[in-house]
């Protein structure tokens, strides 16, 4: 990542960034984007999570500011949030937040934005990596390996190996949409 630069943050929400950074006690951090498989599995999901919006009662969005805490605005690659007129930036916790693994993220920086989303009361976490196409559910209890990505106490989910064979194949008419 490149050299943050330091604002205080009313400027910082009143900017616009191509791509959007994310701020964290006062810096402007760049964020890792623009990899094929990272951008690929970013579509497929808001897909598949915006074909049961109305299943499931919910709204999802791609790379929407949400404020973690008064110092710190995370943009992660999805949210779902239940329906319902939402600001520009969030403050409420999503229902869901989802992560994909960029080649150049490190693990650290992983760790504490997850961190940041269960401190502002996100419940679940899904945290995917395309490289070793694998995925875990990050709750405040712990961090859980999973083929099946899911958010408790609702019918919210993915297959991740369902998710994984689309990576380079469109999807047919008779292959399974649901598992």
């Amino acid at each position: 990542m490149a050299s943050a630069v330091q604002i205080p943050v009313s400027e910082y929400l009143q900017t616009t960034y191509r791509p959007d950074r994310e701020y964290v006690d006062g810096e402007v951090l760049e964020r890792n984007v623009g990899k094929w498989e990272h951008a690929r599995l970013q579509a497929l999901l808001a897909q598949w999570l915006g074909m049961h919006e109305s299943i499931w009662n919910l709204l999802v969005s791609t790379e929407q500011r949400t404020r973690v805490t008064e110092t710190r605005v995370r943009v992660p690659d999805l949210v779902a949030v239940r329906p319902g007129p939402h600001p520009d930036v969030l403050t409420d916790p999503p229902l869901l937040v989802i992560e994909i693994l960029s080649p150049d993220d490190t693990y650290t920086a992983l760790e504490e934005r997850c961190q940041d989303y269960l401190t502002m009361g996100v419940e679940t976490v899904w945290v995917i990596d395309p490289r070793t196409r694998t995925g875990r559910i990050c709750r405040a209890s712990g961090w859980v390996s999973a083929q099946r990505l899911e958010v408790p106490g609702t019918p919210i989910h993915v297959e991740l190996p369902m998710l994984f064979g689309r990576l380079e194949s469109p999807s047919t008419p008779d292959s399974p949409q649901s598992a």
